[in-house]
């Protein structure tokens, strides 16, 4: 036996409620808390089972990550035919996954490019039935029906051939139902429920066939989920969360009378989760040669313990103590029966891989026939290569498989003789772009509507390997060739002329110019202009002073200056550039004529100073003579 725990496998240390493996093997989804939200990720298989390819940074390790749901998800499961991906959640919602062709890879939404996704998996249905927290789904051998229970007490029978139509509603437990299983056989499905009972329906009017509470009179308390199981031969269920002689069991209820004689005992705490492998294995016994064929089944525990058990031992197979850090909620085999993935509420996984040896030898396809008929005296329906097989027992089941195979058909035909078309219309071109010029010389490229696509979602998806990858490249130069026409787009814009909008950005006036309006200037501050360094000789110099003050005011600045200086703000949108050279030079008009009258120049001011020198030196000779 092989026991890995992969430390990659993980929500970001969330909680992981829920793990499935894909039919083919490459492929495990789990699902459980997300950052915000409910979270469900498909993980590559191959990191998991070989050293080299974790180690190897080519071969991807999550191919897909959905958060979709708005509340913790619970279950997840893939169909018996891999085309499809259940997640059930505690927003009461079911969906429905489907691979789609048409994606290729991409990095997760909101994780800046750093988490890389392969795979492109599309919400195909939204289920909406529940009024509570889904709790656990399965779908049926065929994939005709899935079947999902609440914690509003009921089980809801979805016809997976037509979603989202409902089938039928089971009522009958008086607690919240943990757990549903389909009898492999097709006749029978199973629920247990908080209420201390499981419940069994017959698939063929809906109605109860049994219920057993004996097993479960003695339980205290509750878990998270209570998972069980059909054997792969249909000839009992295993049941979690029993009890024997106040002990923790598994119970083994047969199909032949619905006993509860056996049990698997030897937990220390409340049993969660019992999944059985989906193989039949065979061991020729040394004693008197002869065959024995049973089956075999993990059961998952509260005291974070792995119990793996054979129907035709007492004893377990293998025991494997403090696995995890807190309870185990889910199991899952691999369609060959040599693997297996548990999950755990602490948020890891383990991976646990058996040789032929240690289970036994599995049975062929045909030995299975053999003995379904030696057992109900029919053999299998093959349905196809990928689909497992099941014994139809009632008419109901024969008029969907019907029903569902006609419906494909239709599908594919039309399909067939409705290509995909890149475009509603012919003649609009997909590689070009055609580009103008707004009247203030701003790029404008024209749009071009393109009818949404339908997705490519095609059947079962392929086996994952590394050679499939999609990887988009960034040095790939594009294909779309630019037109640029020299014309101007006046759509939802004032006219303009063409020899305005062809002026270079930097000549234009800005679409808004304040207007400054100025305090009237009070006799003091004249006076200390006149007193100033510089005085203006001349009516050419005053203009260019007055010009560069003009023009010292910037519009982008221009508010929050004068707001601050206490002076007021007018706004005016100019019509063109004619209209603001006009304005401007009535504006440099008007303060000419307001301006204040000639200052004397320096060369009088000089003369009149040696003129006051003059007499008041003539006045001194005149005293001076007279005395």
């Amino acid at each position: 036996m092989k026991l890995v725990k992969p430390s990659w496998v993980s929500h970001d240390g969330k909680p992981i409620f829920s793990i499935d493996i894909h039919s083919d093997g490459s492929r495990f989804a789990t699902g459980g808390q997300g950052e915000s939200s409910g979270k469900v990720v498909i993980w590559n298989m191959a990191p998991v089972r070989n050293e080299e390819d974790e180690k190897n940074e080519n071969v991807p390790k999550m191919l897909c990550s959905m958060d979709n749901h708005l509340a913790c998800v619970n279950c997840v499961r893939w169909s018996k035919c891999g085309k499809y991906l259940a997640s059930g959640g505690d927003d009461k919602l079911i969906m429905i996954w489907q691979f789609s062709k048409s994606g290729g890879g991409s990095s997760a939404f909101g994780s800046g490019g750093k988490v890389e996704t392969f795979e492109q998996w599309r919400c195909v249905h939204t289920l909406r039935g529940h009024s509570g927290d889904v709790l656990d789904l399965a779908w049926s051998p065929q994939d005709t029906w899935l079947a999902t229970c609440s914690v509003d007490n009921t089980v809801v029978i979805w016809n997976a051939c037509k979603f989202p139509e409902i089938v039928t509603v089971l009522r009958g437990h008086n607690g919240l139902v943990k757990g549903v299983a389909w009898d492999p056989v097709g006749r029978y499905l199973a629920t247990q429920s908080d209420d201390k009972s499981l419940r069994v329906w017959r698939t063929s009017d809906w109605r109860q066939e049994t219920c057993i509470t004996e097993p479960f009179a003695e339980s205290g308390g509750t878990t998270l989920v209570l998972r069980l199981s059909w054997s792969p031969d249909g000839c009992c269920v295993v049941s979690a969360h029993a009890t024997n002689n106040s002990g923790p069991t598994a119970q083994i209820i047969e199909r032949e009378g619905w006993k509860t004689n056996l049990d698997f005992v030897g937990h220390r705490k409340a049993i969660t989760c019992t999944r059985f492998n989906q193989c039949i294995f065979s061991k020729t016994l040394k004693k008197d040669g002869k065959t024995q064929q049973y089956a075999c089944c993990a059961v998952g525990s509260r005291d974070k313990s792995l119990s793996v058990w054979m129907t035709a031992l007492k004893r377990p197979l293998v025991i494997v103590h403090d696995l995890f850090v807190n309870s185990i909620l889910d199991i899952s085999w691999s369609t060959n029966g040599t693997e297996m993935l548990v999950c755990s509420w602490d948020g890891t996984c383990a991976y646990l891989e058996f040789s032929q040896e240690e289970l036994g030898k599995p049975l062929s396809e045909d030995e299975k026939d053999q003995l379904f008929k030696k057992l109900y005296g029919k053999s299998f329906l093959s349905v196809s290569h990928q689909t497992k097989t099941m014994i139809i027992e009632n008419p109901a089941m024969l008029q969907l498989q019907a029903k569902k195979k006609a419906e494909e058909e239709h599908r594919e035909q039309s399909n067939r003789a409705m290509p995909l078309k890149p475009l509603p219309y012919e003649g609009c071109p997909t590689n070009k772009q055609i580009e103008t010029r707004t009247p203030d010389g701003r790029r404008r490229i024209t749009p071009l509507f393109i009818a949404p696509q339908p997705q490519d979602m095609g059947g079962s998806p392929e086996p994952f390997s590394v050679k499939n990858v999609f990887s988009s490249s960034s040095e790939q130069k594009s294909k779309i060739v630019v037109e640029k026409k020299n014309e101007i787009t006046s759509a939802g814009l004032p006219p303009t002329d063409k020899s305005e909008s062809n002026t270079p950005e930097k000549n234009k006036t800005p679409e808004f110019e304040p207007t400054v309006i100025k305090p009237a200037v009070s006799q003091v501050e004249k006076a200390k202009d006149v007193l100033g360094a510089r005085m203006v000789t001349s009516s050419s110099e005053k203009d260019d002073k007055a010009t560069k003050e003009k023009d010292s005011v910037k519009p982008c600045k221009a508010a929050a200056v004068i707001r601050d200086a206490g002076m007021q703000i007018k706004q005016r949108k100019p019509d063109n550039v004619k209209d603001c050279a006009k304005r401007r030079r009535k504006e440099r008009d008007k303060d000419e004529t307001e301006s204040p009258a000639p200052v004397p120049t320096v060369r009088v001011l000089l003369l009149l100073a040696q003129l006051r020198f003059g007499i008041i030196n003539i006045i001194t000779n005149t005293c001076s003579m007279m005395l």
